[in-house]
């Protein structure tokens, strides 16, 4: 491709609107351009990228015994209120009515699609395992679409779907799909993470996700890991072996139950040192409203209520922190005071987090403003579950090795079904016994157009993007100097004609303009290799320069083409 025709047009400055280093350079550097928030035109530099992602996925998935089909992108209504997710699943689903009335929706995903597709065609045992899978548009209605490509609301996405008469089945495919997901993000050039997960929207009783590690702030999640052993896990999912603080505050002064005066003493800093005594000795009171429900965590001073487990404990789809005025209309006291004691149950939920476990002569509010109740002991142990955020320094809970914290972009998911779409919808098969029973399904994700975001995150510095080889748009940029000088633009074409029929994807640069310009550009669009073509032609070399590297190198012609074989075709 020489660059004069190239559709492309990279730009002096970031977008003013862009957060993540991905969506500035993307911008930037000509690979997309924006129609709408959270909608992209994918340009041809871009295209590229896509299309060998996709390449990439097809091939593993292909290799892994998957079978490739095509769902539709709009989708009836019917299909969702069967599986129950059409009033559950948010203003993120983009609804429409057709001509005729009928309501539609734009596709997020495609549990429900794929479960009739198979609905009588798989009607027997004796078919079953089957995976299918897809490449395909989604779009969700995201209420802040942001970071570009990382949280858009039009996406690409691979989606797989299997089918199986038994668990075992299906946690044979969920492995074999791990280990695809491993092989198609190292042929990515991306180094991921399988890290457990919540389910979130798409049910299911196991999920992993795998996460690029990343520090930049657009990195979505923290990731908890272990460097002595494989435990990973998402901080909404992460779990921790506490440190072991002394959580009795008889070590205080504490043994005795009494009723303190704290006034204007509301949060666990100035309780902790109005009344000189350990966060971790402190039961701490938080409200939230599930669903327009009020619940009430009961949690150790020193810890964090992680709200995504909250959510799923109580069964809400929906939770934000109680307001003060609802402090007061369901527990009649301001918040910095709140407690268990005394409270209905029956109007408000109360959960106790581990956390709460072991603790003896805390303190913790009464229910009364301007007091706290100090030495107190449960009255009766009540049953404790996880719902606090894992802090980094705290023990995994596979070998006690001290947990570390990193941030993740996630590029994959995959989740363990069961029967959540095929039995309400009625897709079953026959077993041996002659019986109708739901299929038993897995589901697996890929991000296509968050995979070359994710690269970019993890690639990248301050001259541009450095695309890792396996995804770049093309491989090598031949630049001369000077277009003008015919020696050094006929050696220039001579490399790119060689270049091009040996495999190698090149462009060259064969525009009129200054070097400068056209070594910016190459940077900033990340070639992998750059061969320039100058003045040192006339002693037969040319330079060839590493992207990721920064090394060069004084080459003849056929040495550098050589140089590029060797590299790109072995």
């Amino acid at each position: 491709m020489r660059m004069s025709k190239l559709f492309v047009q990279t730009l002096r400055d970031f977008p003013n609107d862009a957060e993540a280093i991905s969506h500035k350079l993307l911008v930037r550097a000509g690979y997309i351009k924006k129609l709408t928030s959270g909608i992209y035109s994918y340009l041809p530099l871009m295209q590229r990228v896509l299309t060998k992602i996709n390449k990439i996925i097809k091939e593993e998935m292909n290799a892994a015994g998957a079978q490739e089909l095509l769902m539709p992108f709009v989708q009836p209504a019917d299909l969702w209120l069967k599986s129950g997710r059409w009033e559950v699943y948010g203003k993120e689903l983009a609804r429409l009515n057709d001509r005729h009335g009928n309501q539609m929706c734009l596709a997020p995903t495609h549990e429900e699609v794929i479960t009739s597709v198979v609905s009588g065609i798989l009607t027997s045992y004796k078919q079953l395992p089957v995976n299918l899978y897809h490449i395909q548009t989604k779009f969700r209605d995201e209420i802040r679409p942001r970071f570009g490509l990382l949280r858009g609301r039009e996406f690409i996405m691979k989606d797989a779907y299997s089918f199986h008469s038994s668990q075992e089945s299906l946690e044979e495919e969920y492995e074999n799909m791990a280990r695809a997901y491993t092989r198609i993000f190292k042929r990515c050039g991306l180094e991921t993470k399988m890290v457990q997960s919540d389910s979130g929207a798409i049910g299911g009783s196991v999920s992993h996700e795998f996460m690029v590690l990343t520090q930049t702030q657009s990195g979505e999640d923290d990731v908890f890991y272990c460097e002595k052993c494989d435990y990973a896990a998402n901080s909404n999912h992460a779990i921790s072996k506490l440190a072991n603080p002394e959580t009795d505050g008889a070590k205080f002064g504490y043994s005795e139950e009494k009723l303190v005066d704290t006034p204007d003493v509301k949060t666990i800093e100035e309780l902790s040192k109005f009344l000189k005594i350990g966060p971790e000795c402190i039961l701490k009171a938080v409200l939230y409203i599930a669903d327009s429900k009020p619940v009430l965590v009961m949690i150790r001073g020193d810890k964090e209520v992680e709200e995504t487990k909250l959510l799923n404990a109580v069964g809400a789809l929906e939770i934000r922190s109680a307001t003060s005025e609802e402090a007061q209309e369901y527990l009649g006291c301001e918040a910095g005071y709140l407690s268990y004691l005394g409270v209905d149950k029956n109007k408000v939920k109360v959960i106790f987090d581990n956390s709460a476990r072991g603790m003896k002569n805390f303190v913790l509010g009464p229910n009364q403003p301007h007091k706290h109740l100090a030495g107190y002991n449960f009255k009766e142990t009540p049953e404790f579950i996880d719902v606090s955020l894992v802090k980094a320094g705290e023990f995994c809970p596979c070998c006690g090795a001290p947990l570390k914290i990193t941030r993740g972009i996630e590029v994959g998911n995959i989740f363990q079904l069961g029967t959540k779409y095929s039995k309400p919808m009625g897709a079953n098969y026959t077993d041996e016994n002659g019986e109708d029973k739901p299929f038993i399904m897995g589901c697996y994700g890929i991000g296509v157009t968050r995979t070359a975001a994710a690269a970019i995150e993890k690639y990248h510095d301050d001259f541009g993007i450095v695309w890792p080889k396996e995804i770049a748009p093309y491989h090598v940029d031949v630049v001369p100097v000077n277009a003008d000088d015919e020696e050094q633009m006929g050696a220039a074409q001579k490399i790119y004609d060689k270049l091009c029929a040996a495999g190698v994807e090149t462009v060259l640069d064969d525009r009129p303009d200054r070097a400068g310009v056209k070594f910016k550009d190459s940077e900033l669009i990340g070639f992998p290799y750059r061969i320039t073509v100058g003045k040192t032609i006339k002693e037969g070399l040319v330079e060839f320069k590493c992207r990721k590297t920064g090394n060069v190198e004084k080459l003849t012609p056929d040495e550098a083409v050589e140089k590029c074989r060797q590299i790109l075709l072995n």
